[in-house]
């Protein structure tokens, strides 16, 4: 069984009981750890699962055994015919951890319990993103409850013909009074006359 880790920004392959060199970690010598950022699992059996980005649920616990630094690195520089030379070392801070085990996603198989069901449809109807229904009252005419940038569907009231209530982009239909139809009735039959 191995898996694909992302690491501290690199990717490494790995098994279980296996040491390899990270990047140098932040937490100290002797410490475990958990990397989530599982990107493919391969069992026993040859069954992989990849993940997109990640798998989910899935995780690698790993031990730290100790910090050290690579070899050193010398890095020179010159450039030609204006007598200039530099020469620097470098050495890499480095992690040696080991892994412990690694993790599958878990079984979706698992039927949840009827309490964790009404937790999260509770959790649903309290998250702020669920859309609203907002009934406005007969006397609030005000713009802000009109246009307000919300997701909410507006019902307007019967009394409020405001010129917000009509300029605001709601479901309610508006239907033109009689005397416009009769209007633009005389306007088409003049042009057909002509």
């Amino acid at each position: 069984m191995f898996a694909l880790v992302d690491i501290a920004g690199q990717q490494f392959k790995v098994e279980k009981n296996q040491e390899i060199f990270v990047n140098r970690l932040k937490d100290e010598q002797g410490t475990k750890i958990e990397f989530n950022n599982i990107l493919l699992i391969e069992d026993d059996n040859g069954k992989t699962i990849v993940g997109t980005p990640f798998v989910d649920g899935a995780k690698v616990s790993a031990k730290i055994i100790s910090h050290l630094k690579a070899d050193k690195v010398i890095v020179f520089k010159k450039i030609r015919r204006k007598r200039f030379q530099k020469s620097n070392g470098h050495r890499q801070p480095l992690s040696k951890i080991l892994i412990e085990d690694i993790f599958e996603k878990p079984d979706k198989t698992k039927k949840t319990d009827a309490k964790t069901k009404e937790k999260t449809i509770k959790a649903k109807v309290t998250d702020k993103t669920t859309t609203k229904i907002v009934k406005p009252s007969v006397k609030a005419k005000t713009k802000a409850s009109i246009k307000s940038p919300t997701k909410a569907t507006i019902k307007p009231s019967v009394k409020a013909k405001t010129k917000a209530s009509i300029k605001s982009p709601t479901k309610a239909t508006i239907k033109p009074s009689a005397k416009k139809i009769v209007k633009t009735a005389k306007k088409i039959i003049k042009t057909e006359k002509k």
